[in-house]
């Protein structure tokens, strides 16, 4: 059945909820909203669809299970959930950023600085954002993106859009800088359109569309400025570090004492190409905060 799930799931395009094989559940990565709403409604129609036995938890998490032993399944379950966070209570996993995330620490070395300018969308076919702070950035001084067509590359980006009030077109699948392009050539050939990025990126994503004949602009729309200690900062002795851009790498080395006992996650390929050749790491499976955390979990 897992592997038809799998199957089923994939053609439904989600974003809010993520397929969990050990637990056999989908789980929600966020507090439940008008839009994970709608993907619930989505996911339950196609389970009863294909006679699939599921079972809407309080949480709005969606448990599949044969009717025969659901109940035994349901204790185990709350059981195993239990056991999960005596085990993690502790955990000294941390997010270098403000985002909330279960089990994760949150140490903020940088902020977010907004970066105005003056765009004419009505120029442009379509819009591509390979971040959510680019969305978020743009959102603060220009609300007329909203009007065209958005092409973004993971679905923690695609949150964004959509909780703007934004036209999603496009959900990338690879969740990563080169990658992605090469996923909007076919769509976006012969068109012309706007990326909206930080001041500095490691990808070669305007040069690949524009030689495959995608007419892309760019426009800076944010960029990371450090936050200055005036001492460096020690974190206990076998943390985890989660790094999600190249910058906080630079950030974290400038302002963290390195120990050997640390393990660290990187929310991508790219990310990984900028750690020290003396730093060993893992990649996440996608690339959000919640399966940074999840990886990081798994190699404790």
């Amino acid at each position: 059945m897992k592997m038809d799930i799998l199957e089923l799931l994939n053609k439904l395009n989600l974003i809010y909820y993520r397929y969990d094989k050990q637990k056999n559940s989908l789980l929600l990565d966020e507090i439940p909203n008008e839009h994970s709403y709608k993907e619930l409604i989505k996911i339950t129609f196609m389970l009863s669809k294909h006679n699939i036995t599921f079972h809407v938890n309080n949480d709005k998490s969606i448990s599949l299970s044969a009717s025969s032993s659901f109940i035994s399944s349901t204790i185990r379950k709350y059981f195993n959930t239990l056991v999960e966070n005596f085990k993690n209570r502790n955990s000294n996993i941390y997010i270098l950023g403000n985002k909330k995330v279960k089990w994760a620490k949150n140490l903020s070395l940088f902020d977010i600085e907004v970066i105005p300018q003056n765009i004419d969308f009505s120029d442009y076919d379509a819009i591509i954002f390979t971040s959510k702070n680019g969305v978020y950035s743009l959102n603060k001084f220009n609300s007329k993106w909203k009007n065209i067509p958005a092409y973004v590359i993971a679905p923690q980006t695609a949150k964004v859009v959509k909780e703007l009030k934004g036209r999603l077109a496009f959900v990338g699948k690879s969740h990563h800088g080169d990658e992605f392009a090469y996923e909007l050539i076919n769509q976006l050939k012969n068109k012309r359109v706007l990326y909206l990025k930080a001041e500095k990126i490691v990808s070669n994503f305007t040069k690949i569309l524009n030689d495959n004949e995608v007419k892309c602009d760019e426009k800076v729309v944010y960029k990371t400025v450090y936050k200055n200690f005036k001492e460096k900062i020690e974190l206990p002795k076998d943390s985890t570090i989660i790094f999600s851009s190249p910058s906080t790498i630079e950030c974290f080395f400038k302002n963290i004492i390195w120990q050997k006992s640390f393990k660290v996650i990187s929310i991508g390929k790219t990310t990984a190409k900028y750690f020290p050749s003396y730093v060993s790491y893992k990649i996440a499976n996608t690339t959000s905060l919640e399966s940074c955390v999840r990886k990081a979990i798994e190699i404790k």
